[in-house]
């Protein structure tokens, strides 16, 4: 599991908008999610890379923790 600080995750439609952009990736990704901290745990077979430039294309900046 990866571990990503995403500072500008505040709400549930945020949370949507990540899940659908890793599970289309990897539709077997598993995504667990601290709202309070701005975190989310990604278990994916996706590389990182791609990883990162799905959640920016959806206008999430990601940092690996």
């Amino acid at each position: 599991m990866i571990t990503f600080k995403i500072n500008d995750m505040s709400c549930g439609h945020c949370k949507a908008a990540i899940e659908e952009a890793v599970t289309t990736l990897d539709s077997s990704a598993t995504l667990e999610f601290d709202m309070d901290a701005r975190k989310v745990r990604i278990e994916s077979k996706a590389p990182l890379e791609n990883i990162q430039a799905a959640l920016k294309a959806e206008g999430y900046a990601s940092e690996v923790c």
